[in-house]
């Protein structure tokens, strides 16, 4: 099959959930013979090229300072772009992972009548829905449109079911556990990885970093490797460092050094940075909001905390460095991320493909 993956951004401009869920599900999808492409927006001249064996088209993203200035939703301006990227392929199915692109995804189908896949990234509550105008309309039309609509997680589909009146499938996204996994380079003292972007408030960076304070009362040498950030400086402390984690590999030799991997944050739809830890055999600590808790289900594989209390993430950070003492934890990590692989996350998706573009009608 020919599959158009739609995102606004890609790397290196960005790399956050839906662009690495691109890249592993497009390892996925190349691995078992299938071709996806990749459209996507920049704000420098239009490029097209092959990155590890999935085209990936680029094209001039318009300025949008403008329409930011006045709360319309995110991620506009590309579109004419991306539907004519479209127009001008052979792709069977068109599978957007943010809800404008659906809406170029929409259009190209109203043409073609191909179908048109939405896998939502996040949790469309109440207060996200509200806050910028326009999104509320445009991920109502994506829905109603397209052909699937894939949430993350159980809770990811509650809300849907609740906000918007739809029940969607859920497909886990997939880990690649070749590129992460157990194996030499444990740190000599105590370590902490958090390697979200500490740039979104809701990933709570600052609670980690103050809960780590309370942490090095107990182990005076630990450390903690927060995520640089370029422009912006992470939370600073004793034993506080940034690194550039942009890098997969990079990435996952830090989750092999790390004795524990942090994610603090609320609003997940998901928690794939904590899977990739998993993966590595490093237990993870997470709050129990929202998603996370499908993700670290057993004290087994670390901890979950309540609250916003750095007291209560120090607790939970201590007892996980106990956790990584013990030689059984590390193989029940690798065991609870087996079953989130990428090659499941792609044969899923394969199904679904196929589902959709025997249901569509031929034109």
């Amino acid at each position: 099959m020919n599959v158009a993956l739609l995102n606004p951004c890609y790397w290196p401009e960005v790399r956050r959930g839906s662009e690495r869920f691109a890249r592993e599900l497009a390892d996925g999808l190349i691995a078992r013979g299938h071709h996806p492409r990749l459209v996507t927006s920049h704000p420098r001249r239009s490029s097209s090229r092959v990155e590890d064996g999935m085209e990936v088209l680029r094209s001039w993203r318009p300025p949008d300072a403008r329409l930011r200035r006045r709360q319309w939703e995110d991620h506009l301006t590309h579109l004419p772009s991306s539907y004519l990227a479209l127009r001008r392929g052979h792709d069977d199915v068109a599978h957007a992972l943010y809800p404008t692109d659906a809406l170029a995804a929409l259009a190209w189908k109203a043409r073609t009548g191909r179908p048109v896949i939405l896998s939502f990234m996040g949790i469309p509550h109440r207060s996200w829905l509200a806050a910028r105008r326009g999104r509320t309309g445009a991920i109502v039309r994506a829905v109603r449109g397209a052909d699937a609509v894939v949430a993350l997680s159980e809770t990811a589909a509650a809300a849907f079911e609740r906000w918007l009146g739809t029940r969607p499938r859920v497909i886990a996204p997939g880990v690649d556990l070749e590129a992460f996994a157990p194996g030499p380079g444990r740190a000599a003292v105590p370590t902490i990885l958090c390697a979200a972007d500490h740039t979104q408030p809701r990933k709570r960076v600052g609670l980690l970093a103050d809960a780590f304070a309370l942490v090095r009362r107990e182990h005076p040498d630990a450390r903690l490797v927060l995520s640089r950030v370029r422009g912006s400086a992470a939370p600073a402390g004793a034993g506080i460092e940034e690194r550039d984690l942009d890098d997969r590999a990079t990435l996952a030799a830090a989750n092999r050094e790390a004795w524990v991997a942090a994610l603090p944050s609320i609003g997940e739809a998901f928690g794939l940075v904590a899977l990739e830890a998993l993966a590595c055999g490093t237990p993870v600590v997470a709050s129990d909001r929202e998603a996370l808790p499908e993700v670290v289900d057993s004290r087994r594989i670390g901890r979950v905390f309540a609250g916003d209390e750095p007291a209560a993430l120090a607790g939970a950070l201590l007892e996980a460095l106990e956790l990584a003492a013990d030689p059984a934890t590390s193989a029940a990590c690798r065991a609870r991320a087996e079953r989130f692989s990428t090659g499941r996350c792609a044969d899923a998706y394969v199904a679904l493909y196929e589902e959709v573009i025997a249901g569509a009608p031929r034109r």
